[in-house]
């Protein structure tokens, strides 16, 4: 079943994702679909975005016509600064992520198993990659989620038994969030704690490899 008329819009899963960041957290965003989750952290809640380039206290994009060009985030794409925000080269960067300091490193990804592997570098069968610091991230954040589309633009599964590009990292992942679900990974499988709206059990079955089980939360009848 395809994804295209279901589930949530990239800036929805954004919000989504970005309700669950607790106040106070120290977190990592990755190269691609999680740079956008700046934009949504409610502004109630003080969140430190760490960019691997050198950011601590990366803000949302800015205004069309305002960018800065000596401010950008490891994507290479414009960013801001928010206020207590400072800059240090990436031996301090890498420092932070390798020991720990992050509370939450949110990254993309190609593939993620049933027990929280990992692959967002590189598909399989091409010779070149490119993994950043995403090993770094996936071995040293308290928390990894990862934030993807459920299918790939094939309409195959993204949320497999086992991967076949190569890993990142193994049984690293904590939470994945796609356009379809929030899914928990846990010792005995894949919980689904949320679903986008018109999305049923159905549904998410129809494109995820690994048995689901539900949240009681969830109403997925």
């Amino acid at each position: 079943m395809s994804e295209r008329k279901l589930g949530w819009t990239t800036a929805e899963l954004a919000a989504r994702l970005a309700s669950d960041i607790p106040d106070g957290a120290y977190v990592n965003l990755g190269i691609g679909l999680p740079t956008t989750v700046t934009a949504h952290i409610p502004p109630d809640r003080e969140v430190m975005h760490h960019s691997e380039n050198g950011i601590v206290g990366m803000g949302p994009p800015p205004p069309a016509g305002q960018e800065d060009p000596d401010l950008m985030d490891a994507g290479k794409n414009p960013c801001t600064l928010a206020l207590g925000a400072s800059i240090c080269d990436h031996t301090v960067s890498f420092t932070i992520i390798r020991g720990g300091r992050l509370d939450i490193a949110v990254l993309g990804g190609m593939q993620v198993s049933a027990r929280g592997d990992l692959a967002n570098w590189r598909v399989a069968g091409q010779k070149l990659g490119s993994v950043g610091g995403a090993m770094d991230l996936a071995a040293g954040a308290r928390q990894v989620w990862v934030m993807m589309t459920h299918t790939d633009k094939s309409g195959r599964p993204k949320v497999v038994h086992e991967c076949t590009y190569p890993l990142t990292a193994a049984r690293c992942v904590d939470r994945i969030y796609t356009t379809l679900a929030v899914l928990e990974v846990t010792e005995e499988g894949l919980v689904a704690i949320d679903l986008a709206p018109g999305v049923d059990a159905a549904a998410l079955e129809a494109c995820t490899e690994p048995a689901v089980r539900y949240a009681e939360s969830v109403a997925h009848f």
